[in-house]
């Protein structure tokens, strides 16, 4: 398969999601984090944003409830090259509702090669690598032939 580079610029648009059961790791991760993250922008989804803006004061760009389909909207936002980084702390021990629209999401990200982070520890790694503050090419399958295949020459 083909490659394609993808500019990921300095500043990065991240995308924070949380199980309820993981708001609060969420935040005490982001409260540690917060001066690294003001240099970013940053998506979530439903209460989240919210709680975020007025528990960090920085600008969330606030997207529906994740089983509401705010999972999806970021999702197609990483397929459109909208978000480059996904902090996703999902909660592997309890059912979610949603859980298909969870896996859709993971595996958007995984089908167009954005850093995500599932768990403190790696998001930890990831906001402090060097990377994190410059200019970044990622590698994407060059997926034309998919949407080539079809069309009539």
């Amino acid at each position: 398969m083909q490659y394609k580079d993808v500019n990921m610029e300095a500043a990065k648009r991240i995308a924070l999601v949380a199980h309820d059961n993981k708001k609060a790791d969420l935040l005490a991760w982001a409260k540690f984090n917060r001066d690294l993250l003001e240099h970013h922008t940053l998506f979530a989804t439903g209460t989240t944003g919210s709680v975020f803006e007025n528990e960090l004061g920085l600008k969330v760009h606030k997207l529906m409830s994740g089983p509401l389909g705010g999972d999806q909207q970021i999702g197609a936002r990483i397929a459109g090259s909208e978000i480059d980084f996904l902090i996703f702390f999902w909660d592997p021990l309890e059912p979610q509702p949603h859980d298909p629209d969870v896996k859709a999401l993971l595996r958007m990200a995984v089908v167009w090669n954005i850093p995500t982070a599932c768990n403190r520890a790696t998001a930890d790694f990831m906001i402090s690598s060097p990377l994190m503050d410059r200019d970044y090419n990622r590698q994407v399958p060059d997926y034309d032939f998919y949407t080539n295949r079809y069309q009539q020459p």
